[in-house]
């Protein structure tokens, strides 16, 4: 097993002079701008979110992707088009999460995205629902270097399961990750890194206890609970858990429901990373689902452009002067306090 240390170490690696001295210009840029209340930015991002695929198989409730709700287009990432993603950002960027929505796995060139990154010494993760990992394909992507895992397993009986993941098997989940742990031992590869992400919700609450042994079990590396974003919140939500320490919502004294957090005007996001859709849209951060703050697209303008453009400037900016008035931020902890 491959401690969290021992992943993070693994990241740190892919780091050069050159990527060092630029995370450094963004680290600056962002305390300056954050003091002038102006979106300046030095350097470019060091890290992204690229979109393989918007099609899934399953049918979350909270998902756009999985209820098919997207006004957007359902595709999947052109190999060409990845190539100039990676050209035009590989002097900055060593992380690569290969996940915005949709499951990865869906696309059938998935592993070669993986790949063509690992050529340019990035750290490369995914996120999956784990249902297409056969034997055959877990020695496949052991083999392809990549470097992070993360499985969701949102429930440890199958009846606790589909009360979110539905049209899921758990059966398929836990073959897949013992065909992963298999393909490691095999191969002798401590990589990909495994994390079980568990989204806690009021059908999974009471199995929160037992995750820590079940992961142990099936030889995960590590456990990550994640609470629920929900977009239909503020008169409650069957989804919300009883337990305070996994919810996102505080109920106020009028019955109603509001984000637990105090929105600071500041969101590292905007400098540290982008994310691009599987179409070539440049969109703020993962919050921005259904890309309704589209920052440029690939082949319109080179991404060194797109970065430092009015719009990307201006996004920074309000975020910086008035965060708690942009939709997509209504919704998000990233950078915020927990209401006294």
């Amino acid at each position: 097993m491959m401690s969290r240390t021992a992943d993070n170490f693994n990241i740190l690696r892919q780091l050069g002079f050159r990527k060092v001295g630029n995370l450094f210009l963004l680290k600056s840029s962002y305390y300056l701008s954050r003091l002038t209340k102006k979106g300046v930015v030095w350097g470019s991002p060091y890290a992204l979110s690229i979109e393989p695929t918007t099609a899934c198989n399953l049918g979350c409730p909270e998902c756009p992707s999985g209820l098919k709700q997207f006004t957007r287009p359902t595709g999947k990432l052109q190999l060409d088009l990845h190539a100039k993603m990676l050209e035009q950002t590989k002097r900055s960027v060593f992380y690569i999460n290969y996940y915005f929505q949709g499951e990865p796995f869906l696309h059938p060139g998935f592993l070669d995205l993986i790949r063509e990154a690992k050529k340019y010494r990035i750290y490369t993760s995914t996120s999956t629902n784990a249902h297409f990992i056969t034997e055959e394909k877990a020695k496949e992507i052991v083999h392809s270097g990549l470097d992070r895992l993360i499985i969701s397993v949102d429930g440890l009986t199958q009846s606790t399961y589909e009360q979110y993941r539905v049209h899921g098997k758990l059966e398929k989940v836990i073959s897949g990750i013992q065909a992963i742990v298999k393909a490691k031992k095999e191969l002798k590869s401590n990589t990909p890194h495994l994390i079980m992400q568990f989204l806690a919700v009021k059908p999974n609450e009471h199995e929160i206890p037992l995750l820590d042994q079940f992961a142990k079990e099936l030889g995960i590396d590590d456990v990550r609970i994640k609470t629920a974003q929900l977009y239909d919140y503020e008169n409650g939500n069957p989804l919300m858990p009883d337990n305070d320490k996994y919810a996102r919502y505080r109920k106020k004294p009028d019955g109603t429901y509001k984000l637990k957090y105090k929105l600071g005007n500041h969101c590292w996001r905007m400098w540290s990373s982008t994310v691009l859709t599987w179409d070539g849209l440049v969109v703020p951060c993962c919050f921005d689902k259904d890309a309704q703050h589209v920052l440029g697209k690939f082949g319109d303008s080179d991404f060194s452009e797109i970065w430092k453009n009015v719009q990307y400037k201006s996004f920074r900016t309000a975020v910086l002067t008035n965060r708690n008035q942009i939709d997509i931020c209504q919704n998000c902890s990233e950078g915020a306090k927990v209401w006294a």
